[in-house]
């Protein structure tokens, strides 16, 4: 049984690590907003140190100044994942994904942070879907 789970699991995180750096976030700036850039650039380096709550608490602080910036929220729903938080991370994936209409780009790394998310939460089949959904925009 443990088998059976551990490769999906593993083909999923796969993927996600995909969904960790995608392009949109390296090409373009997250916001004009000074305040809102360094949040998110400290909240990544808390990130990546593991300092999850941190991060988390900065990209909240950045969504109270930006509420309809689809970056924070995706950068935010890595977090969440990060966490074992998976179905809040579909759901702000999901929240990414309602305000960025002309980002196909964020949009294909929004689905496949929800199918990492719906792998974590053993749902194959919309962890498929949410893959699937993410390589027609790509």
């Amino acid at each position: 049984m443990k088998k059976k789970l551990c490769i999906p699991l593993l083909a999923a995180m796969t993927l996600y690590g995909c969904a960790l750096t995608p392009q949109h976030d390296q090409a373009q700036a997250v916001s004009a907003n000074s305040a809102v850039i360094a949040l998110t650039n400290t909240a990544r380096t808390d990130s990546g140190g593991g300092r999850l709550d941190a991060a988390a608490a900065g990209l909240e602080r950045a969504l109270r100044i930006e509420p309809h910036n689809p970056t924070l929220w995706h950068e935010l729903a890595k977090v969440r994942l990060e966490q074992g938080q998976a179905a809040q991370a579909a759901n702000l994936a999901a929240k990414s994904n309602s305000w960025s209409a002309n980002n196909p780009s964020l949009r294909a790394a929004n689905w496949r942070l929800i199918g990492a998310a719906r792998t974590q939460l053993g749902d194959q089949r919309g962890a498929q879907a949410a893959l699937d959904a993410a390589a027609k925009l790509e």
